[in-house]
């Protein structure tokens, strides 16, 4: 079943997140009409390739134009065509862009369709943090916004038409008075003269009367404005931060930025309205004004709140829609890599950042180009750091309106960092903290002028790490990780001098992100539980157990000569790079102690096997059979960890099916016919079995057997035995197939 048909068929909840996922970059109707190729399609690649994402999006817009000329729909047919153009706009000229959303779209959704599987089964539960984020007092915090939002539009509104009706007023007063004061004065101590005056009084009263009403509801309107600014649209820009943070270490991106620009925009539009209706009373009291006349006592401090509420309005609009990131590593933003030599070419697809800026209020009257100006490590305390950088290139852009934005102004930068050489002095309080600890931030400045208001706008980036090898990208991420797990302030750059700890169910949950995030597939309760073993040692319950950030990834596990974080991470890169289709097949039982191991296969047919990671290697995978002794007696068999090296050379699915053991010179067979429980080996690994094995060549066609010589007497192989001997290969040579010769003198020995 394809990935948008598992999708349909998800319950409510799921299909919300689904929702948040598509907007203009990437409009749903596009993921609909053109499923099943966009699936086939190898967008993670694109992501990093310029002319492999100019091919398929090229591609994208010739297979929607194909459906556009066969929707018989009209309705359909024109929207489709409105979409082409639009991705032509948009992606012409930066493809690559399309490929990173169009992957991060299905990334998304295999994260959503395994955690409505695994919640179903059982085996998985909202965290805190993502429970946080997705519960139903938010929502019905954002309904009531929106309420409150339209009260307010519609307040304004009708005191546009007040304001109408008290100039048509004024208009008439201003009339008869002026008729009056025209007339022959001899005329004007009559009775019919008495009583205009008296008509002319009635009507000034009554215009005294709206005009104190106006400026009243003005007066609530404006209150009203201020409270929701105070009490409801600051925190859900806060929120709205808070959930960033958590979808770039791998949550949920519900990072929407459309409910958002759509309250800021009602609310300014609201108050510009209320500023046009202050104006228009102005004018009206030079024509038509009197003693304790309301409008001149009131209106210039009401002037002035609408001017400072629209100045911290389209302040606080400003924001980092996208944080900076590495195209190469486009699943882990916030960290930089330096020391590269510049180049145009180079630093727009190896080694750049890229941040995205969105004026959250789309102001039509601004009509002169507004500059951002970035900064590196903007008023960064002296000593705070060990390393100083400088942004190399062109640090000045024009935002730009973007149609794909619903209007926004949006600006794109990309940058290279180099480091300033220190002369004669020392860079800093050198030796605190490691490089991937020290944490510095890009920040954005911009200013202009709208109907006399002078705005100054400022924002930056969340805390960024700055490495120089790429060996140093674990360490990085894991920074990144612990700083965005554990505060919301956004510039706390000494954070790393004395870090949180962080409790053992936020941070399992942010390692189950890992997974969803790298592989498509998440980890259940029982992996987890195992991690925390390997953490913190086997408790009844580790829920409430707090993890140090040096116990994370400083410290050594014991007996070992890397860290938790190094383990784990060198883990997600196999299962990416050598193991990804076994893996979300869930075929990898992987977090398993070999206590636990044995356990399950004891009981087990012989040949049974669980594929496990190794514990003892950076990055390794192991498989364990069991096997009985004529007494009935287990005995457990493991190979050596299996790593990207020798998985380079071999998938590991022909491994599995190839692997062959001798023992005693008895003739090589393969051992492993169950995948625990008791899924025939075929059968589990079969359709990932390499398919040129089974073509027809001119020649015979070599195939590499990995093999092991088990003595029998071992219950265990633990350690590598001797080169296979002359005589071994003969007997080999007589009982082997031709295009099994090539055998393991290369192959894996046992462990």
């Amino acid at each position: 079943m394809s990935q948008w048909k598992q999708i349909q068929q998800l319950e409510i909840k799921y299909l919300e997140q689904v929702d948040y996922l598509y907007d203009d970059n990437f409009p749903m109707d596009i993921r609909q009409v053109l499923a099943n190729w966009i699936e086939s399609q190898d967008w993670d690649t694109a992501a990093n390739y310029e002319s492999m994402a100019t091919v398929l999006l090229r591609n994208l817009l010739s297979q929607l134009e194909r459906h556009c000329s066969q929707e018989l729909n009209f309705l359909q047919r024109h929207n489709l065509k409105i979409i082409n153009q639009q991705l032509q706009r948009k992606y012409k000229d930066n493809p690559q862009l399309m490929a990173g959303v169009i992957s991060t779209c299905l990334r998304e959704e295999r994260r959503i369709i395994s955690t409505a599987c695994m919640q179903e089964q059982g085996n998985l539960s909202q965290g805190p943090l993502e429970k946080s984020m997705q519960n139903s007092e938010a929502m019905e915090r954002q309904k009531n916004m929106d309420n409150r939002v339209a009260v307010i539009r519609s307040s304004v509104q009708m005191m546009d038409q007040a304001v109408k009706y008290l100039e048509d007023m004024q208009d008439d007063f201003d009339f008869r008075f002026k008729t009056l004061q025209s007339r022959d004065p001899v005329e004007r101590n009559t009775k019919v003269m008495e009583q205009e005056v008296i008509r002319l009084q009635e009507m000034l009263n009554r215009l005294d009367f709206k005009r104190k009403e106006i400026l009243s509801k003005m007066r609530d309107v404006i209150k009203e404005i201020e409270l929701l600014m105070g009490s409801q649209l600051n925190p859900e820009l806060m929120d709205w931060r808070r959930r960033q943070q958590i979808a770039c270490i791998g949550g949920p991106l519900l990072t929407s930025l459309d409910q958002l620009q759509s309250w800021f925009t009602l609310m300014a539009q609201s108050l510009f309205q209320i500023k046009r209706q202050l104006d228009k009373l102005g004018e009206l009291i030079l024509k038509v004004t009197y003693e304790s006349d309301p409008i001149p006592l009131q209106k210039p401090q009401m002037e002035e709140q609408v001017k400072f509420l629209i100045y911290h309005l389209i302040k606080s609009s400003l924001v980092v829609e996208k944080q900076p990131c590495m195209p190469t590593h486009p699943q882990k933003p916030l960290i930089i890599k330096t020391g590269v030599q510049f180049s145009t070419k180079v630093s727009i697809s190896l080694f750049s950042k890229c941040s995205v800026f969105r004026l959250l209020v789309k102001l039509p009257e601004v009509d002169y180009q507004l500059k951002i100006k970035t900064t590196f490590d903007k008023d960064l305390p002296p000593g705070r750091v060990n390393r100083q950088f400088f942004i190399l290139t062109n640090n000045t852009k024009v935002m730009d309106f973007e149609e794909s934005s619903n209007g926004c102004l949006t600006v794109d930068f990309r940058h290279l960092l180099k480091e300033k050489k220190v002369i004669n002095g020392t860079k800093g309080n050198e030796g605190l903290l490691s490089v991937t600890e020290e944490l510095h931030t890009l920040s954005f400045e911009a200013n202009f002028s709208i109907q006399g208001i002078s705005i100054d706008l400022e924002t930056c980036s969340l805390p960024l790490v700055v490495i120089s090898n790429v060996s140093q990208l674990p360490g990085g991420w894991a920074s990144v990780m612990w700083y965005n797990l554990l505060t919301n302030e956004p510039r706390n750059m000494g954070f790393f001098g004395s870090p949180p700890r962080a409790s053992w169910n936020q941070l399992s949950e942010v390692l189950g992100w890992q997974f969803f995030t790298f592989t498509g597939r998440g980890l259940n309760k029982e992996q987890l539980n195992m991690l925390g073993e390997k953490l913190l040692g086997q408790q009844v319950s580790h829920s409430d157990c707090q993890v140090s950030w040096s116990k994370f990834c400083k410290e050594n596990i014991l007996g070992k000569p890397f860290s938790f974080w190094m383990w784990l991470d060198s883990i997600l890169e196999l299962i990416k790079k050598h193991l990804l289709p076994i893996w979300n097949d869930n075929y990898i039982m992987g977090f398993v102690s070999k206590e636990t191991e044995r356990a399950l296969l004891k009981d087990q047919e012989p040949g049974t096997f669980l594929l496990r990671f190794s514990e003892s290697h950076l990055g390794g995978i192991t498989f364990t059979w069991v096997e009985h002794n004529d007494n009935g007696e287990a005995k457990f068999i493991s190979v050596e960890p299996y790593t990207k090296n020798r998985l380079s050379a071999l998938p590991f699915a022909d491994i599995i099916r190839n692997y062959k053991v001798m023992v005693d010179g008895v003739v090589p067979e393969n051992p492993l016919k169950f995948l625990y429980p008791d899924i025939p080996k075929d059968e589990a690994f079969g359709r990932h079995y390499n398919s040129q094995q089974n073509k027809v060549f001119p020649y015979i066609p070599s195939m590499l057997v990995p093999m092991s010589t088990l003595d029998s007497t071992l219950p265990l192989c633990s350690s590598p035995e001797p080169p296979m001997t002359p005589g071994m290969f003969d007997m080999l040579n007589q009982q082997l197939r031709p295009f099994e010769i090539e055998t393991a003198m290369n192959s894996p020995y046992p462990e």
